[in-house]
């Protein structure tokens, strides 16, 4: 679990070209340690969730930043490569100069056909012009070091980049099998499973199944969590991911829906952005696995689009208890060998982000812009 700590502090000192990417990966690291330590230190079925989220949650920031620091890597790299590429005549001209220079015998190279006032001159021309060239042969010899530098750091990071992809794999399928183990979840209500189909099959938007949501309990008791108000705005999302499109915003196919898009990588782990009870969780409709969560009276959570969830209906859980899994993993350990895990691509482009995450809020069945309770940051 701990070998991410050493390859991010390996790639640090040649990140200096990006000392942001060097800052994240630096607090990667720490998280990472930390998190390490309370998985060692984990015993009950309780704990182990907390240390198995807190790790998972570490291997995807650490695993970020590194393909930040090997993306800018290859960045450089391009810029070098067509740089002394298109200076390939100035390098030929200057390798020509040098040849000519060792020609001929040393006490003769320097003669000129106007006698001594010409060998003078051309000795003069020849000593302002040294410095000048010397100087362009460090830099040009500077910038072929730095470009083997950058292949070589990428082939090295993109090897730790599939062990770092196997081990968060490892720690997920730890992560589910603890999650199982868990019997100390509060219920709230008991989900009645004919009434839950019947609203199912009666149900042609997700309009109508929200507002049917109370129908298919059964002994509800009140619970009391922490107050939403002061959050709005300030709440994470569920998922590391990047903002793809907006409330109402069309699709490519001319559908607009009123929750808001994240793409995210293959098989990120999604938690639970505060306190709340757990109100349906399963397929619906178009939207693939659904979850429902009421983190207060009158209000609700949608969470479309995972592809391994955890949970039942009427549990109750904590803030940053993992909801499930997005897609992908496949493509995720198919596609990011040493070719792709320094793509240049964009994070938002590619297999990069191929997972999208459906959110969308509803107070008193009325939907709500997502975009005004949690912090879509632009770089997540």
């Amino acid at each position: 679990m701990k070998w991410l700590t050493i390859i991010i502090a390996t790639l640090i000192p040649h990140i200096s070209l990006a000392q942001d990417a060097g800052a994240g990966a630096r607090a990667a690291s720490n998280e990472l340690a930390n998190a390490s330590i309370k998985l060692d230190n984990a015993d009950s079925a309780r704990d182990r969730v907390k240390a198995l989220t807190d790790t998972i949650l570490a291997y995807e920031a650490g695993l970020t930043a590194m393909r930040d620091g090997l993306r800018r890597a290859a960045l450089r790299e391009e810029q070098l490569s067509r740089k002394l590429k298109a200076r390939d005549a100035e390098i030929a001209a200057f390798i020509g100069v040098l040849q000519s220079l060792g020609a001929g015998p040393l006490p003769t190279v320097f003669l000129h056909p106007q006698g001594p006032t010409g060998t003078a001159r051309a000795g003069m021309l020849l000593a302002e012009m040294s410095p000048a060239l010397n100087a362009r042969a460090s830099e040009l010899r500077t910038e072929v070091e730095e470009v083997q530098t950058l292949r070589l750091l990428q082939q090295e990071a993109a090897d730790q980049l599939q062990l770092g992809l196997s081990e968060v794999q490892k720690a997920r399928v730890a992560l589910s099998t603890a999650l199982a183990e868990r019997t100390d979840l509060p219920i709230r209500f008991t989900e009645d499973p004919v009434r839950t189909a019947i609203l199912i099959a009666s149900t042609e938007t997700l309009d109508g199944f929200a507002s049917g949501l109370s129908q298919i309990t059964e002994n509800e008791t009140e619970i009391s969590l922490p107050p939403l108000d002061n959050r709005i705005g300030g709440l994470q999302l569920p998922v590391k991911g990047l903002l793809l499109r907006s409330m109402n915003e069309a699709d490519a196919a001319g559908v607009k829906r009123p929750g808001i898009i994240i793409a995210t990588r293959p098989g990120a782990l999604v938690n639970t952005p505060t306190a709340a009870t757990i109100r349906y969780v399963g397929p619906l409709l178009d939207y693939g696995n659904v979850m429902i969560l009421e983190p207060q009276t009158d209000t609700i959570f949608v969470f479309a689009g995972l592809d391994v969830t955890y949970g039942k209906t009427g549990q109750v859980i904590n803030e940053g208890t993992p909801l499930g899994l997005m897609g992908g993993l496949q493509i995720e350990t198919d596609t990011e060998n040493s070719n792709s895990a320094v793509s240049t691509d964009s994070d938002g482009g590619g297999n990069a982000r191929s997972e999208t995450l459906y959110i969308e809020v509803r107070q008193q069945n009325v939907t709500q812009d997502p975009e005004s309770w949690f912090r879509t940051d632009k770089d997540g």
